[in-house]
């Protein structure tokens, strides 16, 4: 399957996780498309300022993977620098959170998958 970025349609949430600003959902594909158990497979972008707040996955895991820009990422407390080419993982029973403190637009690719 084969789909192409003009099929792709934008979701736009406020103050995601109690994050601040708008949050940019691409999801590139929907649940019925693959047969896995992802619950989300989208490229997300931030804009300057704009952040999903800190949150725990339950039953799930998530891996983002910077596309562009730079992030301000909290691993379970720990908040680290993540730029272009740069992947991170939370776990089951863990926390994050993702901000854009720069100027320059923060895309990524995130995934969940769920047990």
């Amino acid at each position: 399957m084969i789909k192409k970025a003009a099929q792709v349609v934008d979701e736009i949430k406020v103050n995601m996780r109690g994050g601040d600003g708008e949050v940019i959902i691409k999801t590139v594909f929907e649940k019925g498309e693959y047969k896995s158990k992802a619950r989300l497979i989208a490229t997300i972008s931030l804009e300057k300022g704009c952040s999903i707040g800190e949150h725990i996955h339950k039953n799930e895991e998530e891996i983002f993977i910077i596309q562009q820009g730079t992030a301000t990422y909290n691993d379970n407390g720990e908040v680290k620098t993540l730029k272009k080419g740069d992947a991170c993982l939370c776990l089951d029973k863990q926390k994050h959170s993702i901000r854009n403190d720069y100027d320059e637009t923060l895309i990524f690719t995130a995934v969940i998958i769920t047990y």
